[in-house]
């Protein structure tokens, strides 16, 4: 059985069972502070397993896209050096909210992998919650009694709270599961050790391949549970492990899943997957990595320096690192292999496939960038073990070479093996502890259990057509952020936006009779509306007035409803291939980030802004249409952004509808005409085949136009007004570079003139010629110069110069390559021993190197010691 054909089995399979089969969410997680990527099939489900909205389905199954690279889910390290650990992966799941519970959900297992996949049922075996004293849970007798219908005494093993008691997170819901394992070892490794001693103690043929749990509890922040008012299934099945099992492999990368693009790398690569364990587990790095890199960047993920961004980052450079150590790629790579990955899931995750070469075109760019700093690194490398006299790579350096280059510590090690080195391992991992304290001290927010106040109401937002609105609390809880204490309400009703999409939350007041509090911002935190305050209200039952802060509101609009029609001038005058992949909507300024592979130019940027402007004096009356289904919005030609997330009900913004019709949830002008006008402020680069731009609307754009208009009758005046403002200009910018070119002339007949007095204070000592002496230049340059000068007139040359630049010590060092031959003399080691007496640092090579330093009083004992050397 084909892969294709076991994942659309389990999908059938469950349709028969009464689920709705739902679409995957995207890798990346928006709105969720907890997470940055999607881990597990629930995550999308979160708010049906945290009562914040009832489910529309009360069954549902998928494949989801899953990533674990980060937090207590990271596997990163193994992947590839084992057969069975991923960094993104399919999860096969069927959900029951509300509905069915353990028999159902544990019995269908048994169906599908027995009775439709064929499975060997004495090669399975399945393991129950073994219960835990310190939560006061017994073990799980309902669960080992529907397996013993099922599978002998001797297959069902009961599992510890770390193996089979599922959470959330540190808070949240939670409950007993019970997981399937298969035995895939040889008829006579089975016969040895009976496979109930291998399960959980990772082995890569005895292998975890789905997990039932049964959401019964909430874990509060006081670890105590609490049982939940309905009791949830949430099942996840590993697609690549299925795979594996009905395929009689013994590896996940033996399957179809993976085996096209590994022979095409070995192809490419000009070896044979099998031959060598190091290519192996290089292709096998590449097979992988490609994916997590490619979907995270086709739903929105770009690589960069931060959470996120860096996450795929470095996901990226540990592949480009394999590729060009074992495999022999110099050149980029990993981006051909996007091709394959598309036309592999064009059936089942498209979005990939419509933004094939866009992905592409980011990973190249990447690749390129990072081989150039790989090349750096490993000079860096060269350098430290040359200099090197101890024998170790000190922790703080092997972290410097991981944490810039992207060096990992066993590269770094087996480098250093190959010249008699080692590295400090013990002080590597002190930095690695010392970096993650500082990650989880950033990130770090105590939040408290909500306190619920009602249970009979559900949120609704009512901001699209109302400002202010009575409202009630319905719960709220304390939030500690840095030691900052905060408060966040959740009302029955409310008008306040919650920042999402790329617009900034709302801000405003809650007022009783009593009492104003204010509402220092709105976020969302899966579909839940939170507002944030500084107090609760006294009195936790009165009625609220909520009032948004209506002028940063209007202001706001302005500049989303700009991005509207901006996206669809882009459109227009780069073409198709124009996709928003990101936006800032502030009541202050725009951002808007677009799928584009080259600088806008100054034309082009005029014709944009033209056709907005254009747009806004027409005053376009806003088309909003809400709860359109998802297929006829698409009908109407809707944009819909990748990595979004969109139910079966979407709401649609038109600004005429042969213009900009999109998907959007955020608040908007009425007419195009409130926007009053719009101005470019600065086009840029964010990433690779990503452009960036900033412009402000309405009042902000009319203040930047007078002051742009202000600066320049400013200019005028200083040049006292000409007539011909460009010509003034040119003529004063060509007597400034005359002006210059004179005083660099000066300067070089300066250089010449201490090269001269330096010749003739040239000691003969030991057969060298020793030159030590303060000297006044007027830049580094010039040091240089003097320096390249000398050694080519000078035999056996040993100089050192000590001079104050700019207010700044500095000192040159210049060695003849006889002395650095003959007497292993190193002058980056000796301008770092000079370097103390100014209190810097430098380095070099071993016949030129410089340094600089803080205290210029110290290069007089710089002379002095630079004599006692010699």
């Amino acid at each position: 059985m084909k892969a294709k054909e076991i994942r659309q089995t389990f999908l059938e399979f469950f349709k028969s069972k009464g689920h709705q089969i739902v679409p995957s969410a995207p890798l990346v997680v928006k709105n969720d502070p907890t997470l940055m990527f999607t881990n597990a099939g629930m995550n999308q489900f979160k708010d049906y397993f945290l009562g914040n909205k009832p489910a529309r389905n009360k069954r549902v199954a998928d494949t989801q896209k899953c990533l674990r690279v980060s937090g207590k889910h990271n596997d990163l390290e193994e992947v590839g050096h084992d057969t069975y650990h991923h960094t993104m992966f399919e999860m096969l799941g069927n959900w029951s909210f509300g509905d069915y519970f353990k028999k159902e959900a544990l019995q269908w297992s048994w169906e599908l992998l027995t009775e439709v996949y064929k499975l060997p049922a004495d090669r399975l075996y399945a393991s129950v919650f073994e219960g835990d004293a310190a939560d006061g849970l017994p073990a799980d007798e309902e669960a080992l009694a529907l397996w013993r219908e099922m599978l002998p005494d001797d297959h069902i093993l009961y599992g510890n709270k770390k193996d089979n008691f599922w959470e959330m997170g540190d808070t949240g819901p939670c409950g007993p599961c019970s997981e399937i394992h298969i035995d895939l070892r040889s008829d006579e490794e089975r016969a040895k050790v009976p496979g109930r001693e291998l399960v959980n103690r990772d082995n890569p043929l005895v292998v975890e391949i789905w997990n039932n749990v049964f959401i019964q509890f909430n874990r509060m922040a006081d670890g105590s549970l609490v049982p939940l008012p309905e009791k949830h299934v949430d099942t996840g099945m590993g697609f690549e492990r299925l795979c594996m099992a009905i395929q009689g492999k013994t590896s996940n990368y033996d399957t179809d899943v993976f085996q096209p693009m590994i022979q095409f790398i070995a192809r490419e690569a000009g070896t044979t997957y099998g031959a060598d364990p190091k290519k192996d587990i290089a292709m096998r790095v590449l097979a992988d990595h490609i994916r997590a890199i490619s979907f995270s960047i086709a739903d929105g993920q770009l690589p960069s320096n931060q959470r996120a961004g860096y996450v795929i980052r470095r996901i990226l450079r540990r592949a480009v690192r394999y590729a060009y150590t074992f495999l022999g790629f110099k050149e980029p790579f990993l981006y051909r292999l996007v091709p394959l990955l598309a036309d592999q899931f064009a059936d089942v995750f498209p979005e990939l496939k419509a933004q094939q070469d866009f992905v592409a075109r980011v990973i190249q760019e990447e690749e390129s960038a990072f081989l150039r700093t790989l090349e750096t690194g490993l000079r860096r490398l060269d350098a430290l073990t040359n200099e090197n006299t101890s024998g170790v790579i000190d922790g703080a350096t092997v972290f410097e070479l991981y944490d810039t280059f992207g060096f990992p510590v066993d590269l770094t090690a087996l480098i250093a093996r190959e010249r008699g080195m080692r590295v400090d391992e013990a002080g590597f991992q002190q930095e690695m502890g010392k970096q993650k304290e500082r990650s989880r001290s950033a990130a770090a927010v105590d939040r408290g259990d909500w306190v619920e106040l009602t249970t009979d109401e559900e949120s609704e937002f009512i901001g699209y057509d109302h400002l202010e609105s009575r409202a009630h609390l319905v719960k709220y809880r304390a939030v500690d952020s840095k030691g900052k204490k905060r408060y966040q309400l959740v009302l029955d009703k409310t008008p306040f936006y919650a920042e999402s999409g790329g617009q900034v939350g709302d801000t405003g007041y809650l007022e009783t009779n009593e009492e104003k509090i204010p509402v220092l911002n709105t976020v969302r935190e899966n579909d839940l509306i939170i507002h944030e305050t500084e107090q609760l209200p006294s009195d936790l039952t009165a009625e609220l007035h909520a009032v948004v802060d209506t002028p940063q509101r209007k202001l706001t609009e302005n500049n989303h409803s700009a991005t509207h029609l901006l996206h669809a001038a882009l459109r227009q005058v780069l073409g198709s291939h124009v996709q928003q992949k990101g936006s800032l909507v502030t009541k202050d300024y725009l951002r808007f980030d677009f799928s584009h592979f080259s600088k806008v130019t100054e034309e082009e940027l005029a014709q944009i802004e033209q056709i907005v402007n254009r747009k806004i004096r027409e005053n376009i009356p806003i088309d909003e249409r809400r709860n359109v289904p998802i297929e006829d919005a698409k009908g109407m030609g809707a944009m819909a952004l990748f990595g979004e997330k969109y139910g079966d009900y979407v709401r649609v913004i038109t600004f005429d509808p042969a213009y900009s019709v999109e998907l959007c949830g955020g608040t908007h002008v009425p007419s195009t005409g409130q926007i009053g006008f719009f101005k470019i402020i600065s086009e840029s680069s964010v990433a690779a085949g990503v452009r960036r731009i900033e412009a402000y609307t309405a009042d902000r754009a009319e203040q930047y136009i007078n002051e742009q208009l202000a600066q320049l009758e400013e200019i005028k005046a200083l040049l006292k007004n000409p007539r011909d403002l460009p010509k003034a200009l040119q003529g004063l910018i060509d007597e400034r570079n005359a002006a210059q070119k004179q005083i660099e002339l000066l300067q070089l007949q300066e250089a010449q003139q201490v090269k001269q007095d330096l010749l003739s204070k040239v000691r003969r000592i030991n057969d060298m010629a020793f030159i030590a002496e303060k000297v006044h230049l007027p830049n580094a340059d010039a040091a240089k110069q003097i320096a390249f000068e000398l050694r080519s007139q000078v035999d056996n040359l040993f100089l050192v110069l000590a001079a104050e630049v700019q207010e700044k010590p500095m000192i040159t060092v210049m060695i003849s390559d006889e002395l650095v031959k003959e007497k292993g003399y190193n002058a980056g080691q000796i301008v770092r021993d000079l370097a103390k007496d100014i209190k810097g640092g430098g380095g070099g090579q071993p016949f030129y190197a410089t340094a600089g330093g803080k205290d210029v009083s110290g290069l007089d004992h710089v002379l002095v010691r630079a004599a006692e050397m010699i």
